[in-house]
């Protein structure tokens, strides 16, 4: 019912922004004034993959835009937690019951870039799927630039799907893959094909990952195993004002109690199915390090994680745990690029090792995983939190993952460069929507190559992209004489 309320209100308030604004309401951008951009998504609350992603477009946006043209703000649940990152943009604060904040400010600014990677399913949280269309369809009814970037499109709610259809027609979707661009399509929504942002971050060097890791225990000879685990089963998180005061009077729902009205599922079958879970991770990595000299190490990308990383550890003996509650996103990759393996429940435990080379495999709850491990070219290498032999099939993986490094590698390296490419289209796309929402705004003059639609890339970076680059002799001698690639090949 609370979710049905918040869907209700944020439907209420767009239609009322409309109404708003064809009576003069609002004020649209004036050249010479900089451009008011507001990123609306799930940060400060320790998910270190939300968080590099928002990092990473905020530096590509800057890139591609100019940084004297903008004045840029990020919605934030936790002051706290996002200390330290976005640069200058200004931190604002997304309350727990959003609809009269996001009224109040998206008319503060000129445009929205909704941020969140699972932006339009019902898999995790009505409720953020319901911020998500309010915010771009606030900026939307203003006719002010409205854009997702980044997003992925999954199962949702009728009520859900029929708000998207509503108020999202006018907006653009830049969508992580096909998939999810066919779903949008089918709801009227404008798209175009991008990918994650994550892919440009640099955390701190090797140095601070490996000097973590000796605090740890790690004696820099024996191998680095990573698992990267999470409770699959408790999600959707809904909004209970009935739960809320059991809650309150009695004290029930503890465990399953999210923050402020908003609960895990929860239930006998929900704590059996994880319980599997945690005894089969448990149990094959238990077996392959009885096999294989490891130093196995948990690893929370999210605060919510760390239980089922300590479940784990425990399991093992005792197993160190790094958690996104005591290391920021900055230090926590860093950890993960010094694995020679990762097991991960987690998309961005993925992405972000993906630039160091680091041999990964999945273990999905939903298609995000599936489809990375698809397009790497490695579905041998993705298992299913559900799978009733998951302890067997995971520790073959396990033993794939120590026989296949260096074919596994290669294919991970072409794979970032992929997607890095796709990454400066996406910067290609919001140069273009600014142009027709804002045709005054100030463009870039020149030629471009396909680097300058990226944040600056890293020393890293830039010597992952040159192997890949599968340019002709005759297109390295171009490059090197300073001759610059079309934009006009990117927008192909």
């Amino acid at each position: 019912m609370m979710d049905l309320i918040l869907e209700g209100w944020v439907s209420g308030l767009i239609e009322l922004t409309k109404l708003g604004w064809m009576l003069g309401a609002g004020q649209p951008w004036q050249p010479g004034e900089p451009l008011r951009l507001l990123f609306a998504g799930y940060n400060g609350t320790r998910n270190t993959g939300s968080d590099v992603r928002v990092e990473e477009m905020l530096r590509q946006v800057r890139r591609v835009l100019g940084t004297a043209n903008l004045a840029l703000s990020v919605m934030t649940q936790n002051f706290a937690f996002t200390r330290g990152y976005f640069g200058d943009a200004t931190q604002v604060h997304l309350p727990d019951i959003f609809p009269p904040f996001l009224y109040r400010e998206v008319r503060k600014h000129h445009g929205v870039v909704a941020c969140e990677g699972s932006m339009f399913k019902s898999k995790f949280a009505n409720a953020l799927t319901t911020m998500m269309i309010g915010s771009l369809g606030i900026a939307a009814a203003q006719n002010k630039l409205s854009i997702g970037y980044g997003a992925e499109a999954g199962e949702m709610d009728p009520l859900l799907a029929k708000m998207v259809r509503r108020y999202c027609g006018q907006s653009l979707v830049v969508a992580r893959n096909e998939e999810s661009r066919a779903l949008l399509s089918e709801l009227g929504v404008p798209t175009e094909l991008g990918t994650d942002t994550a892919w440009t971050f640099e955390p701190h060097g090797p140095e601070y990952g490996r000097q973590a890791l000796r605090a740890a225990g790690w004696d820099e000879r024996t191998p680095v195993l990573i698992v990267c685990p999470i409770n699959p089963f408790w999600w959707p998180v809904k909004a209970s004002l009935a739960k809320y005061a059991a809650r309150a009077l009695t004290g029930a729902y503890k465990e399953s109690h999210y923050r402020t009205v908003y609960f895990h599922a929860s239930g006998p079958s929900v704590d059996a199915a994880y319980n599997r879970y945690l005894t089969a991770m448990g149990n094959a990595v238990h077996s392959f390090r009885k096999k294989h000299s490891v130093f196995v190490v948990l690893v929370a990308m999210e605060r919510l994680d760390a239980r089922a990383c300590r479940q784990i550890a425990a399991r093992l003996g005792g197993a160190p745990v790094f958690a996104s509650d005591d290391y920021d996103m900055y230090q926590l990759v860093s950890v993960l690029r010094c694995g020679q393996a990762i097991v991960s429940s987690r998309y961005h435990g993925i992405v972000t090792s993906m630039p160091a080379l680091v041999p990964s495999a999945g273990v999905t709850m939903d298609e995000r995983i599936r489809n990375l491990m698809h397009e790497r070219g490695h579905a041998h290498l993705l298992l299913a939190v559900d799978d009733p032999d998951l302890e067997g099939k995971l520790l073959g993986v396990m033993e794939k993952l120590q026989q296949e490094r260096e074919e596994v590698a290669r294919g991970i390296g072409r794979t970032v460069v992929k997607n890095l490419k796709a990454m400066a289209r996406m910067g290609v796309y919001l140069e273009q929507c600014v142009q027709r929402c804002y045709p005054e705004f100030p463009a870039r003059g020149g030629m471009h190559s396909w680097e300058d639609y990226l944040p600056p890339l890293s020393p890293n970076l830039r010597r992952l992209v040159e192997p890949y680059e599968g340019a002709t002799e005759a297109q390295r001698h171009e490059e090197e004489n300073g001759k610059r690639e079309k934009v006009e090949e990117l927008k192909s």
